[in-house]
């Protein structure tokens, strides 16, 4: 059976693809023949099970690329879409651009025992976790490398609207990611691109391990979610997949709950 992508030399660029939803939505892409460029920034010590990943991700026969680097930094980021243009080609074009990444602080507003959360905390997180969003779309445009039907993808959660302990930076960040998201939706859609949030349900991932409190906020969604179970992050990647097929053109400027119905109890 012939894949979604194949011969079509479109290529996902995922930022934060080593582990959690955006190593599963290379995984899935690439199994429907789209080409794969990830930006990671993982330390030596990660490098076997990064390195175990990504090999089962080139035996699906697409093209690969990983960059373990800084993808907030102007000079990098300038160097990598260079070496993006050029793995690219004259032909290939970015189809999806997946913004997975987890970066920021997780400290408390009040605490007698820990660093209370400062001005650089939000700075930092909502940089990373959200601006870079914006950075990475307006350089891949100028470089001239979305494909003419384009998807941007990103990752928010449901601390969107409510309010967790520790959480704070996150939380604004998350919230600045889904207004960046809309405009981003709202002014490039001239020129065929489309971009939608994800909220993912509660997943079991590194990223949501290092929340205080985590595991209580695993069983709460165990007992609200309608199927009994915790989202995984290949149901998310099947989500991105779907809204980069040609048939999820006309979805724009949304954000999706994929939860399986964990919002609605």
């Amino acid at each position: 059976m012939k894949k979604d992508f194949e011969d079509k030399n479109y290529w996902a660029l995922i930022l934060g693809g080593s582990s959690g939803l955006g190593l599963a939505t290379a995984k899935t892409l690439a199994n429907h023949g789209m080409n794969i460029c990830i930006i990671h920034r993982n330390p030596r010590a990660q490098e076997e099970r990064i390195e175990a990943e990504f090999h089962s991700i080139r035996n699906t026969g697409v093209e690969f690329k990983a960059f373990n680097a800084d993808a907030f930094r102007v000079e990098k980021r300038n160097e990598l879409v260079s070496e993006i243009s050029k793995l690219c080609g004259s032909e290939g074009r970015i189809r999806t651009l997946v913004h997975s990444v987890a970066k920021g602080n997780l400290k408390p507003m009040l605490s007698e025992d820990q660093p209370r959360l400062q001005t650089d905390d939000f700075n930092l997180t909502i940089n990373a976790m959200a601006i870079s969003l914006y950075d990475w779309t307006q350089a891949i445009f100028e470089a001239k490398l979305f494909a003419d039907d384009a998807r941007i993808i990103s990752f928010t959660s449901e601390g969107n609207t409510k309010a967790w302990k520790n959480y704070a930076a996150v939380s604004a960040a998350k919230v600045t990611l889904e207004a960046i998201t809309r405009n981003i939706a709202l002014e490039f859609a001239p020129l065929g691109i489309r971009a939608n949030c994800i909220q993912a349900g509660i997943t079991d991932t590194a990223s949501l391990r290092m929340i205080p409190g985590s595991e209580a906020l695993k069983t709460h969604a165990l007992k609200r979610n309608p199927f009994k179970r915790l989202t995984t992050p290949e149901d998310v990647a099947n989500a991105v997949y779907l809204l980069s097929k040609d048939e999820a053109r006309w979805i724009n400027g949304c954000v999706i709950p994929v939860d399986g119905g964990e919002h609605i109890s």
